[in-house]
This record gives C-alpha cells, structure tokens and sequence, in this order.
C-alpha cells in the first residue's frame, strides 16, 4: 500500500513539471514570436466634437495610427525598411537605423500616421507576407479653425485626455464617460457627446482681428476684447492675444495659452465707475440731482491722522452722477462713497458678482480680488469707487453690465450652450446659475444715459461712436502694481472700454482690455476706437437695426424716478406735437412701455390720448 502510494505521489510530480515545462516553453515561444498582426483590432473611443453655436466644428476626432515593430519577429530588416518606408514618408535608411539602435525588442516606427496610408500599409503587409510589423489604430483630435479661440477651445495631450479649456473642463462628456449608456455606432468604435459653444466663429474672427491689430499699433503686452449677448448671457466672442494654434501645442507657451479673460485679475480702472455710482444711485444715498465739487482732487484727513489724496485729470467744478460718469471724474466718485457704509457698498458691489466666479464654463476661472468691508481701510470706499483695490476679471465684468443693459436684472455668462448626444436623440440646455434683479429699472436706464453722452463730443468715450446707432460707453486707465516695489507703477497701465448697443434696449456688450500699451495710455484714444470698429462690424451681421434706434439726449439731470410728460392722470396724455427731447424721459418710466420710432415731433401714438392708463401697456410714440 505504501508502495503504491509512493509510486501515485512521484507520478503527480512529474505531471506537475511536465505542465510547468509545457507553459514555461509556451511563454518563450509568445516572448519570441509575437503575431504578426497588420492592423489590430481593438475598442476605440472616438471623442465627441466641440461646435460654434452654429454647428462649425473648432474640434474634432480624426482616425490614426501608431506602426510598430517587434525585431525578434523580423526575417529581413533591409525588406522590410524598403517596403514599409513609402507609406511612412521615410526613407529606408532611417527606419533601418532606428531598429538596429533600439535597445528594446518592441519600438515605435511611426506614430500617427493617416488612416489612409494606415490602410494601404496593412494590405502591403498582407500582400507580402512581412512579418514583425504592427499597425494599431488610434483616434487623434484635429483642430480646424487652428487658432481661432484657441483658449476657450484647449486641447488634449497623451491619451487624447482634455488638458486645458473646455477640452479640460468636459472631458468626462467629450469621451463619453458621463453617459448613462454607451454611444456606438459600430462593433468597435465608441462614441463621446457633442459640445455646443455659445462662441459665433465669424463674431471671434472678427474680434481676434481687431485685438491682434491693436496689440500690435499699441505694442501692448496682451489685449482681450469680448462680445456677450446680455439677454441670455451667451458669450458670443472671447478674444485674447496673444493666441496659438491648437495643432502645434509644442510651438506655444504658457502666456500664448493664458485664458485671460477667464483666468486672469486686474484693478479695472474708470469702467467700474459704472457699476459703483449705479449701486449709490440704486441705494439712494446720493441721486441724480447730488452735486459733489471737483477741485482737481478728493482729500480728506482721518481721525487718525491719514491723509486720503486721490487725483482727477481736471477740476470739473460741482459735478452730478452724469459729469462723473461723462469725465470719468475721480473726486466726484470718491466724494460720492462717503455717503455710504462699508458694509451697504460692500453688499451692493457684491451683488454684481464681483469676488465670486461667475460659473461661465471654463476651467481655472479667478474669483478676483475684493476684501471683505471688515479688512477694508479709510481710504477703502473711495478707492473703490474709482476702481482700484479691487481686482476683476473681463467676464465679471461682462456679468456686471449685463445688469445695466437688462434694467436691472443680471445675467451670469456662459461659453457653453449645450450638450448633444453622440446619436444626436439627446440634448442638454447648459445653464449657468439664474437671473436675479440687483438694480431698479430707471437706475439701470438712468446710468445708461448717461454712458451715451460720454459717447458723445463732450465725453471720453467719443471715438467709440458709431453712425446711426446708439452706444452706451464707459472707458478707463487703470494702474498696475508693480510687483517689485508693491506701488502703481508709473509706466504699466491697463486701458478699456466697454459699450451697450443699442442703448434703448442692449443686445450687445462689447469690452476691451489692453494690457501695458506702450506710449499713448488712455482708454478713450486707444480702446475706444477698437470698440467703434468691432460695433461696425457687427453691428449688421447680427442684425442690430440701425437708424430706427431713438439718440438718447436728454436733461443734464435725469430725476430718478421720472415725472409724467405731460401729467396722467388714470389716461394716456396727448403727446403729438412734443419734440423728442421732451418726450425721452419717458423711456425711464419702469409702470408702463415706451417705444420711440422716429426723430423730430410726435405726429402719431397709439393707444390714442383718453385710452385708461394701464400698468404695463405698451405706448408707441411716432416722430416726424
């Protein structure tokens, strides 16, 4: 019995190291002798497109393919370097040398080489029966606007995984990760969704144009210009120069790629003006009719003993809310805050979105700089005012006069409009956060009046105006601190402008920032021109009717709220024969709609004079 056992038990161990021999052996034969396959079949998955709003591709997915060599499968190397070389474009001494000086058995030849030649490689292989080439399949990314909105677009890098701008930011939805169900359209491809921009690529050409032209007559460091639609907050261009071309990311560097309108913080200057003489006017500590004087500088010496300085380019004399904003008047603003708290202009500016991200869409996007009212100084509100110690970005700014172009009411921008599936069955609305009134109507429309007269002769926005067509404008010159001695420096600046067209009833934002110009420095002779040529060439493209728009002109002082022209009393009053001048303050009315066509002398209107005044009724007021 022992015997027998003895003889099962040495059986066992020589059938153990039989198999152990046989997948030893096996494992040498795969080491040594990999299949010869052409082209390997594997899943792939094809990343979805990034679109224009309206369907131009800015990214798409292109079919490649990586050829590699196995060496211990080779038989000739010298037949097979001629034979392969063509279909690489190289020549068969390169493709020689490379394997003879690979340390490795397995080595790439070539990588992304067309689908075509791909093809044609791997039917040559067949046909010759060349062993130890492999060809496998991948999915590239091709970029075929190049350049245009290079930043806002990103790109991907190994893996063909999203790396900076919305590439980056939906990744997950572009490679099809975050779909409830696979997307194939056939046995080996898979499928990411669509990613609909709110980007017009004719709009992003044109402002791109205009920002690499004033770059260069300004020898500026850097220049964004943007256009965002402020009824739905669609941002329609988002230039920023200087750019690069998406399929040559190795040609580039970081500031080229810098999304700076998203990203990047700065003191505004001027055009913040806007926003924080709306806030006191909305809160109503000062009003339209509030004089402030203007000596050529506000100063004012704390209880502790700190003396406040800040100059103006003039002495403007007793200035209102209007002569501020028309001549960018320091004093006037900085005498303005003392009317307020610090807690009630920190709320009030807070409500604009300034020191929050404003959820448009793109990844890395700044929250800017503003202290709360509890670290704020003596000098704090005043400062502010005029639009120092505080540090933005263009898109908040683009947020924060959506509210002044949509009587009161902002609306937060967004770069992306939707998300559509791979089969194109599904679409998702992208939305970003809700719309939410911060301003009372006749404040919105009051600083919007007053934002064209700066466009006028007597402002310093006048470069900016454009023929048949209303513009509400604000310009600034902001100072830059000097990283070294932590002071404004006396020679970088940063000039802007930012327009509302037309001024009756925006449908446009336009805002430029050109950052460190050399010589001239001032935003009404430098970015006020480039505002005027970006609202021409749009203006008809986006079918912004020109000529019908009534010129805003009115009193030096608007009363806030506006008196009834003439008295109603329960009825609409006769208003034919009235001169537009005299009529205009009823555009401020926040009760009823005015619509103005025409210039000269009311001749028609309707509903006619006796109709029962209605709250919410529309009124049209014909002029000849």
């Amino acid at each position: 019995m022992n015997l027998k056992r003895r003889y099962l038990f040495i059986f066992t161990i020589l059938i153990l190291f039989a198999g152990y021999l046989l997948v030893h052996y096996a494992v040498i034969m795969i080491k040594n002798e990999l299949p010869s396959t052409r082209r390997q079949t594997q899943s792939l998955t094809e990343r979805g497109p990034i679109l224009d709003r309206n369907g131009r591709f800015l990214a798409i997915s292109i079919r490649f393919a990586d050829v590699s060599v196995w060496r211990p499968s080779i038989t000739d190397i010298d037949v097979l370097s001629t034979e392969i070389a063509p279909f690489l474009d190289m020549s068969p001494a390169e493709i020689r040398s490379r394997i003879n000086s690979s340390e490795s058995n397995f080595l790439y030849i070539k990588r992304q080489i067309d689908d075509a030649s791909a093809r044609r490689l791997s039917a040559l292989i067949d046909e010759k029966k060349i062993r130890g080439v492999m060809i496998q399949p991948i999915v590239g990314r091709l970029y075929p606007e190049k350049t245009l909105a290079g930043q806002v677009v990103g790109f991907v890098g190994d893996g063909n995984r999203g790396l900076e701008g919305i590439e980056f930011a939906f990744n997950n939805i572009l490679d099809g990760i975050d779909n409830n169900e696979t997307n194939k359209n056939s046995s080996d491809i898979n499928r990411g969704s669509q990613v609909f921009l709110t980007i017009d690529t004719y709009v992003q050409h044109i402002l791109e144009q205009i920002a690499a032209r004033t770059m260069n007559e300004t020898k500026a460091e850097a220049v964004m210009l943007l256009a965002m639609d402020p009824r739905t907050g669609d941002i329609l261009g988002s230039a920023s120069m200087p750019n690069y071309d998406l399929n040559n990311i190795r040609a580039s560097n970081e500031i080229s790629r810098m999304n700076r309108p998203v990203i990047w913080a700065y003191e505004p200057g001027s055009t913040f003006k806007v926003f924080s003489m709306a806030a006191l006017m909305d809160s109503g500590v000062i009003s339209a009719n509030s004089r402030f004087v203007c000596n050529g500088s506000y100063e004012r010496v704390t209880n502790r003993g700190e003396r406040i300085l800040i100059n103006c380019l003039g002495a403007h004399g007793n200035v209102t809310v209007r002569d501020i904003i028309i001549h960018s008047c320091n004093a006037g603003a900085a005498h303005a805050s003392d009317f307020i708290s610090n807690n009630n202009f920190f709320y009030l500016l807070n409500d604009y979105g300034f020191g929050s991200r404003t959820g448009a869409g793109s990844p890395g996007e700044t929250t800017g700089y503003f202290a709360q009212s509890g670290l704020w100084s003596e000098r704090s509100k005043p400062t502010l005012a005029i639009g120092q110690e505080i540090a933005v970005s263009a898109y908040q700014m683009l947020q924060a006069a959506s509210a002044i172009a949509n009587d009161g009411v902002l609306v937060p921008p967004r770069i992306v409009s939707k998300i559509v599936s791979a089969d194109g069955r599904t679409t998702t609305e992208w939305e970003n956060g809700e719309n939410r009134r911060i301003l009372k109507a006749e404040t919105a429309r009051a600083m919007r009046f007053y934002m064209v007269d700066t466009a006028s002769r007597i402002g310093t926005a006048w470069r900016a105006a454009v023929e048949d067509m209303s513009l509400a404008v604000k310009t600034g010159t902001a100072q830059i601190i000097d990283p070294d001695t932590k002071r404004y420096s006396q020679t970088d600046f940063i000039a802007s402008c930012i327009a509302l067209l037309p001024a009756e009833s925006p449908s446009l934002i336009l805002y430029i920032a050109i950052i460190k110009p050399q010589g001239e420095i001032l935003g009404g002779r430098i970015a006020a021109p480039a505002i005027r040529e970006a609202a021409e060439s749009l203006i008809d493209y986006l079918g912004i009717p020109r000529g019908r728009n009534p010129q805003m002109t009115h009193p030096p002082a608007v009363n806030i709220p506006a008196g009834r022209l003439p008295a109603a009393s329960g009825q609409v009053p006769d208003y034919t024969g009235l001169a537009k001048r005299v009529i205009l303050p009823l555009l401020l009315r926040d009760d009823i709609n005015v619509e103005i066509r025409g210039d000269g002398w009311v001749r028609r209107q309707s509903p006619p004079a006796g109709t029962p005044l209605e709250a919410g009724m529309t009124i049209i007021l014909e002029l000849e």
